[in-house]
């Protein structure tokens, strides 16, 4: 990795693309998060359950010592809390904690290398109780600011569903920002809008692989779609444009790629939505826009346009038929029809909320084991 930022003109597509979009990165790895922070063009860095464990469990001793911390603190919180209940020092408590601990702890060092954001998720088996998400972001909140990092550098990470906006909408009032995760459908985008929610993270690769195989399409390295027509930069595209038609200060951030080309055109996407708000981009695709210096074209303006288009009066008045001027609020009833009826929002949803269950449960044996081994040496 050897772009950095300068006074000079932009050369490498990652140097253009960081002076039209805020990059953030997408990976658990200090190392590689060092790395390319220290160029100066990535400032944000998000994080779900499978970084977290692939970090804290890679053999390293620096993420050992993590672990161990984590688990030093889960017990001790899950001990006093127990004492003050009169109860018996419980398990599954301190499991719980120990999680919450080493995403906060991962979030601490990853804010040392980069200026800007740092997401932290909820545990995505409450994506549907509004209640348990709002008393546990307000939770990891609080360990950050043990930790010394400033609540406003955080986004509480929460999955896109009624209950997950509901929670963000509490949590903002709050000021506590939230990042709203799972995003593959209009009606999402417009609900965290309303709830003044800080950003959205749509994901136009997945929405490319769901329209791919209910049109019969050719999919992934096969994927033979015109940028311009990716379904999934479409969506961004409309969502983007809407958010800047009507004031909305939500901020969107696409993430998850896919190649609109097939094989070889790994870059599509993202290159179709230059000029968003923010993009999350994994380290194979930051490393491929750093070793191009083919001019890198604006594609969205801040004001929601789309530079040498004729946009579609579809993408003019998109959501003026759910929410006109963006002035009525939409109701639980609207939304929950309208992911009924979007097929990719609801199947991608409940496959992504599937994927990140699965990888916190590896997580949570993970920690417990640790757990159940450090308690031994408590209660003896």
């Amino acid at each position: 990795m050897s772009s950095s930022a300068s006074a000079d003109p932009p050369t490498t597509q990652l140097e253009q693309l960081a002076s039209m979009t805020t990059l953030s990165i997408d990976s658990g790895s200090l190392t590689t998060i060092a790395e390319y922070a220290s160029t100066g063009l990535i400032s944000d860095a998000t994080t779900n359950p499978l970084f977290v464990s692939q970090a804290a469990f890679n053999g390293d001793p620096k993420y050992e010592n993590m672990v161990s911390e984590a688990v030093e603190a889960g017990i001790a919180e899950s001990l006093e809390e127990s004492k003050q209940g009169g109860a018996q020092l419980r398990e599954d408590l301190a499991v719980e904690l120990a999680i919450e601990r080493l995403a906060v702890i991962l979030g601490r060092e990853i804010s040392r290398f980069v200026p800007g954001y740092v997401s932290t998720e909820i545990d995505p088996r409450l994506s549907f109780d509004t209640e348990a998400s709002v008393m546990r972001a307000r939770r990891i909140i609080s360990a950050y600011d043990r930790a010394g990092v400033p609540r406003k550098r955080v986004l509480i990470k929460l999955a896109a569903t009624w209950e997950g906006i509901d929670a963000c909408r509490i949590l903002e009032a709050e000021g506590i920002r939230c990042n709203l995760t799972l995003i593959f459908g209009f009606a999402q985008a417009v609900a965290v809008a309303q709830a003044s929610g800080t950003l959205i993270s749509p994901f136009p690769g997945r929405i490319l692989d769901w329209h791919n195989v209910a049109a019969g399409r050719p999919a992934g390295a096969d994927s033979a779609v015109d940028p311009d027509a990716d379904d999934g930069t479409v969506c961004v595209r409309r969502i983007h444009s809407y958010y800047k038609r009507h004031g909305h200060e939500t901020i969107c951030m696409p993430a998850s790629w896919r190649p609109s080309r097939g094989k070889g055109f790994e870059l599509d996407e993202i290159r179709s939505l230059a000029g968003v708000d923010r993009m999350t981009i994994p380290a194979p695709l930051l490393e491929a826009l750093a070793e191009s210096t083919d001019p890198l074209p604006r594609m969205l303006t801040s004001d929601g346009g789309y530079p040498g288009r004729n946009e579609s009066r579809d993408e003019q008045e998109i959501g003026e038929h759910i929410c006109p001027n963006g002035r009525r609020m939409m109701s639980e009833k609207e939304f929950r029809y309208m992911m009924t009826m979007d097929g990719c929002a609801n199947d991608k949803m409940a496959e992504g909320i599937r994927a990140f269950v699965s990888e916190t449960i590896k997580l949570e044996n993970a920690v417990r084991i640790k757990v159940q081994e450090a308690m031994k040496a408590v209660v003896n």
